[in-house]
């Protein structure tokens, strides 16, 4: 578990009580109890209050919110506050604001402007995070630290130029060795001094977000970024550890947010803390394939929702409500896909700035009679009655669905071939085809462990890492069924194609070799044609976005395009490497094709289906010390049936014991244990 202090799934969320006066607090205080509140994230944009000046430091106001929380019977995820610096110290230092990517130097204001490379900005942060850590190591509230909030943006200064010089220095050790990895010969580009490599920003090689002239220097410079912020964080993290170091240490990612390589991060993390904000519209198989990522960055390890709203965003362009039972429905979305915390932003509503708007446990009106506080009052009441029974339950999943940042860095960079290639999306492809027939997957990194799977998919892996053919082809020696896509295996890490044949160093595993890659206008379509009945699949499906134009040499072709001038050359193979099998999908099919391959692929591997279930139905399985729980979520607003099999299981929820037939309620929940 996350603290023994509290064995149980932790419920509350960020609260920021020096935004209200006294009064305000002992009210408050009543409603966390009726809530069931009994986890507050404080002190998470405090800074300018904690330290007015240089030398100064007040943690008065802080003591007394800490002894009164955990009178009340609330512990306390501390924060460092470091989020956003104090306005003394940018009118002071003007170096640690940023400079955009139009070169234009930031002013103080908002949140996120510090320059992750600024030595003062550095000194201070570290200074006030070791600060916190002396002070309430020991404090009988505390239960988790938190390091600022939300890392991300990058920043193209004069500091962070140097810093990236520096890098460059360790990662290459030369320049003839740089100016090799970034193809520099190309456009005249070649550097004869380090002091002449320049930030890639809209000054110099990048324009409209993601387009670069040089990908090697981009992609380095988005690496570097990564790297600077996770500099900022560990120095908060070694600060926080010279004085408490039996209490976990997190920061609040993101999910899919692309800037930041999550997995690196996830090194240096106790426990993987994210913030779930999907839209009314966002498919529930997307919002639960990030669960699974963020599940996935510690191999497993469950994590910490750290924010979701009880109600509503403010800063979406349509910023729906939840609808009656949807906030609890996701909340053990995110418990049955490994969250052992449901907490919110916010607690309580604040009544100024742009979050004024955003959704909380205690509404403007700031009593109890609400239909949010109502539903928030439940779920405390049920994640109480849970107990400790869910901690540390973990995913059995057999297949594994790799997703890589650097992977994504590059394909967002490159020059071609189709605006419409979207990483995540192709991604989600393929999560969502197992995820409607209650398979389950996790989502894992290129440095994963692949023997503990028997199908690894792998979509569109354009960059191949050093040792990353070999481990491919190691499992699928060993019996691994290996899946992987058009535009796979192009270049390597530095984004210098593999010559000699796509898919490089992945086409002796995959026995074939691509000669060009065709992409699709909007609204054109190919055909993917099989030339026998496989399982479900049979005839033609529509493809589209982007066609490889491969040749088989030792491949078995399964399915062949059916229109254009390459009609008839392979779109789908198998290749037999092995005790093993890795497929190649040339292009990018309909649903119901990728839903009915890989429902004869799992079948082969006999991996089963969790339940057999209607549309709108979700299963999730976790598995703790033997015993398994079966989550039963229905995503619609009338009733449904799964079945669940002859095998008598538990309702943790009610008491109920079922088999065969298990109803679900509109927007309901069941969780069912197998437990003798």
């Amino acid at each position: 578990m996350i603290n023994d202090k509290l064995p149980k799934i932790w419920y509350g969320g960020d609260y920021n009580p020096e935004q209200w006066d006294a009064p305000v607090w002992a009210e408050d205080e009543r409603m966390f109890k009726l809530a069931g509140i009994d986890v507050a994230t404080i002190n998470v944009f405090s800074w300018a209050l904690i330290q007015p000046s240089e030398d100064t430091y007040d943690f008065s106001s802080l003591d007394e919110l800490m002894d009164r929380l955990y009178k009340n019977g609330t512990y306390v995820c501390l924060a460092t506050g470091t989020g956003a610096h104090p306005a003394w110290m940018a009118h002071r230092y003007p170096e640690v604001t940023r400079v955009d990517v139009q070169g234009r130097k930031r002013k103080f204001g908002g949140r996120h402007n510090s320059n992750p490379n600024s030595s003062v900005y550095r000194k201070y942060a570290a200074k006030l995070a070791g600060k916190l850590a002396e002070r309430y190591k020991d404090h009988p509230a505390l239960v988790a630290w938190h390091i600022s909030n939300e890392y991300g943006g990058y920043d193209y200064s004069e500091q962070s130029a140097a810093a990236f010089r520096v890098w460059l220095k360790e990662r290459y050790g030369s320049l003839d060795a740089l100016n090799k990895a970034w193809n520099t010969r190309f456009w005249g580009h070649t550097f004869y001094d380090w002091e002449e490599i320049v930030v890639p920003n809209e000054l110099s090689e990048e324009w409209n977000g993601n387009r670069t002239n040089f990908q090697g220097i981009s992609l380095d410079y988005r690496r570097f970024m990564s790297y600077s912020l996770l500099e900022c964080y560990k120095i908060e993290y070694e600060a926080i550890k010279e004085h408490s170091t039996n209490v976990p240490v997190t920061t609040n990612l993101m999910g899919f947010y692309p800037e930041l390589d999550y997995f690196e991060w996830a090194k240096h993390m106790d426990v993987i803390s994210w913030d779930n904000y999907p839209s009314l519209d966002t498919p529930v198989s997307f919002t639960a394939m990030t669960h699974d990522l963020m599940r996935g960055l510690k191999n497993g390890q469950p994590f910490m929702l750290m924010e979701q709203t009880p109600s509503q965003q403010n800063w979406q362009p349509y910023n729906s409500l939840k609808r009656p039972g949807v906030m609890r429905l996701w909340s053990y979305q995110a418990v049955a896909r490994g969250a052992d915390t449901v907490l919110f932003f916010q607690l309580r509503r604040s009544i100024g700035a742009c979050e004024k708007y955003h959704g909380a446990v205690i509404e403007h009106v700031g009593h109890e009679h609400t239909r949010v506080f109502r539903e928030c009052a439940e779920l405390g009441k049920e994640l109480e009655q849970l107990g400790d029974q869910l901690l540390d339950a973990r995913s059995a999943a057999k297949v594994g669905i790799i997703y890589d940042w650097e992977n994504r860095w590059a394909l967002d960079l490159s020059s071609g071939p189709s605006v419409a290639l979207d990483y995540v999306n192709e991604v989600h492809k393929y999560y969502d085809a197992l995820y409607q027939q209650n398979i389950e997957a996790d989502m894992i990194g290129v440095e994963e462990n692949l023997s503990k799977y028997e199908i690894v998919i792998a979509p569109v892996m354009y960059m191949v890492k050093p040792g990353f053919a070999e481990k491919v082809e190691a499992f699928v020696k060993a019996g691994g069924t290996f899946i992987t896509t058009y535009f796979s295996g192009i270049v390597n890490e530095n984004d210098l194609v593999t010559v000699g044949g796509y898919p490089g160093e992945l086409r002796k595993v995959l026995g074939i070799w691509a000669e060009e890659i065709d992409a699709l206008l909007p609204g054109m379509s190919n055909e993917l044609v099989l030339d026998k009945t496989w399982g479900s699949l049979s005839g033609s499906y529509k493809c589209d976005l982007l066609c490889d134009l491969i040749h088989a040499e030792g491949a078995e072709v399964l399915a062949e395009y059916g229109s254009d001038f390459y009609k008839g050359m392979p779109a789908l193979t198998v290749n037999k490497f092995g005790e093993g099998k890795a497929y190649y999908v040339a292009t990018s099919p309909e649903a119901g094709f990728l839903q009915g391959f890989l429902a004869n692929l799992c079948a082969e591997k006999n991996i089963q289906p969790l339940v057999t279930a209607p549309e709108g139905i979700e299963s999730v399985q976790r598995v703790k010390d033997g015993v398994s729980y079966l989550f039963l979520l229905n995503h619609t607003a009338g009733d449904l049936s799964a079945d669940i099999g002859a095998a008598e299981r538990t309702d943790l929820l009610t008491g109920n014991v079922i088999s065969g037939s298990a109803v679900v309620p509109g927007r309901g929940v069941l969780i069912l244990s197998d437990k003798k």
